[in-house]
């Protein structure tokens, strides 16, 4: 565990520390395109994140291969050239996206070589644990079509999602925590040395949103870019690729009887791991939702809109970082009640305590212009606006005025102004300049 938190911890400094200088390149190279119709920010933000992101994998990856027991990974499997090799031809179609705006379809094509390329070098789906059947060996063919489509997949569903500051990063971080968790209980718990890949992996990709993180947070001050989500995407699904469809189910032993037997047991397990819809489950919705509704507007799947479930969140009245949290928040219910589910599928109470959450959850996307209040006695160290009515009055510097200042003639224009207080009825937490349009326009909010 320790040499899995040291490549944590240096692919996090590296990303964080190369974060600042990348900002700079992207500002001179003129990676920073001007607002479009669909963004939700109002200044232009440098791309090109994925550049500091990329190093960051690099450098744990460099790292894992000069520790003790972590080098066994390199000896005995390809996996980690064939994840770099993938990263890197994904990471550069993102780079030129970044900075001129390809195609759409050859970033699919992109997306489709850079899984091939991870085929070739052995990192493929080779069988599947299926539910009352066994483990089902796949033919080349069939390995390299679902390996491939697994990979478009969950590239496209992190990258959709990439729409609010932080999200991506924040979401795939917490998927990444839960995959890593299951990955060590695999390999650390059964001694299966198949999921040490899937292991490393996960304890890197954590490391670099981690890194990338408090430069992404609202407001960023840089963007990923596709240079970024489509590279974490990969990652997460290389992860997903190496612990399914190479740890044989059989040698778990959480079954004492046959290899049907001992599949069913670990349905939990492998099922959301089958295809990652589980540990990305709100990207994957974000991801099915757009295609059906663009389909059925008559546009291509690809074509950038205000549909999707974070912009929703803002329409309905949540403010910048609020819809983020929710989002957070679905993302941390989803997969670790599916890592719950997944050690002790009997326990009743995990089922109860999904079903709590997810009616907290409910109600938060209802209360969207709910401002909690804090006592009167830390009222001067938060925020006005989590301040209640009378106090941000009183702590006001014009409650201090001087009675003269007050008898000054107001200027032209003064008397058709209304003052506005943070934190009434009306008001946006966020803004705290007046209510949160409704959006009618349909001029914020896209994918970057």
């Amino acid at each position: 565990m320790r040499e899995y938190l040291l490549t944590l911890c240096i692919t996090a400094a590296v990303t964080y520390l190369l974060t600042g200088p990348v900002r700079k390149f992207a500002i001179v190279a003129g990676a920073m395109p001007e607002i479009r119709a669909r963004d939700v920010h109002r200044e232009p933000t440098p791309r090109l994140g994925g550049i500091a992101m990329f190093f960051g994998l690099c450098a744990g990856l460099l790292v894992a291969d000069h520790l003790t027991n972590l080098n066994q990974v390199f000896e005995t499997s390809n996996e980690p050239r064939a994840l770099l090799s993938g990263a890197a031809l994904i990471w550069l179609i993102g780079v030129l996206d970044d900075k001129f705006e390809i195609d759409a379809l050859i970033k699919l094509g992109g997306q489709m070589i850079a899984a091939g390329v991870m085929v070739v070098q052995g990192l493929t789906i080779l069988w599947l644990p299926i539910p009352g059947v066994g483990s089902v060996a796949l033919t080349q063919w069939q390995g390299t079509l679902l390996t491939v489509a697994l990979v478009v997949i969950t590239i496209n569903a992190v990258n959709f999602v990439d729409g609010l500051d932080g999200l991506a990063a924040g979401m795939v971080c917490i998927a990444a925590t839960a995959f890593f968790l299951y990955a060590y209980r695999i390999w650390y718990s059964y001694g299966i040395e198949a999921a040490a890949p899937a292991t490393l992996f996960s304890a890197i990709l954590m490391g670099m949103c981690l890194g990338f993180l408090p430069h992404n947070m609202h407001p960023a001050r840089i963007f990923m870019g596709d240079s970024g989500s489509m590279l974490i995407g990969l990652v997460l699904a290389a992860g997903a690729i190496s612990v399914t469809g190479q740890v044989d189910p059989d040698a778990l032993n959480l079954y004492v009887g046959s290899e049907k037997e001992a599949v069913h047991q670990t349905v939990p397990v492998y099922i959301p791991l089958l295809l990652p819809l589980t540990i990305i489950a709100v990207p994957a919705a974000d991801l099915i939702l757009a295609i059906v509704r663009r389909t059925w507007r008559g546009q291509s799947p690809f074509a950038a809109d205000r549909g999707h479930l974070h912009h929703r969140l803002l329409e309905i009245g949540h403010s910048h970082s609020r819809a983020v949290l929710i989002m957070y928040f679905w993302s941390a219910l989803i997969a670790f009640g599916a890592l719950a589910y997944s050690v002790n599928s009997a326990s009743m109470w995990i089922v109860l305590g999904v079903v709590f959450l997810s009616a907290i959850g409910l109600l938060l996307l209802l209360l969207p212009r709910f401002t909690p209040r804090t006592p009167r006695w830390m009222e001067r160290f938060v925020p006005p606006r989590y301040r209640r009515r009378g106090s941000v009055a009183a702590l006001s510097p014009e409650a201090s005025t001087p009675a003269s200042a007050a008898d000054q003639p107001a200027p032209a224009g003064a008397e058709n102004r209304t003052p506005v207080v943070s934190g009434v009825a009306g008001v946006n937490g966020a803004t705290a300049i007046g209510p949160r349009s409704r959006l009618a326009d349909r001029r914020k909010a896209g994918t970057r």
